[in-house]
């Protein structure tokens, strides 16, 4: 192909270009077409509430907050499962509280939903670690998982 001479392909090009409208080349969007994703965003937004936003996180960080007076043993056992279960809802709580909250571009909440995450996975940690050896057990969390 080193014997085509691209300036006069350019240059065809071009001309051909010049022969048609912009409105041809340009064809202004029909008033049917489907909505963008940013606009489906902008709708999700504007329908809901900054208040549902808040409300959601209010009811996290009450959980996470009831867990300093959970009022079972959670020693070994069921009670021992029923905290670890407890402490992951308070987990995943924060991580609704933190998707709604990064939505609606709330950073002060969305920073405490992120504390939220984090404290359900240090009450977690705080019963798990001593049991498999990672952390030095002690009365209030024993080395065991079962009762005897």
């Amino acid at each position: 192909m080193p014997d085509r001479n691209w300036d006069k392909e350019l240059a065809k090009i071009d001309r051909q270009l010049e022969s048609v409208s912009d409105a041809a080349l340009f064809p202004a969007p029909s008033k049917g077409a489907p909505p963008t994703a940013a606009a489906k965003v902008a709708e999700q937004r504007r329908t809901t509430s900054t208040l549902g936003v808040f409300a959601r996180l209010t009811l996290a960080v009450a959980l996470g907050v009831a867990m300093l007076f959970w009022p079972y043993s959670a020693r070994c056992g069921v009670g021992l499962a029923a905290y670890l279960g407890a402490t992951a809802v308070v987990a995943v709580a924060g991580v609704w509280s933190a998707i709604w909250t990064w939505r609606h571009h709330a950073g002060r909440a969305h920073a405490l939903a992120l504390l939220l995450i984090l404290w359900g996975l240090v009450l977690a940690s705080l019963e798990i670690l001593p049991r498999v050896g990672y952390a030095t057990p002690t009365a209030e969390h024993p080395a065991i998982w079962a009762c005897s």
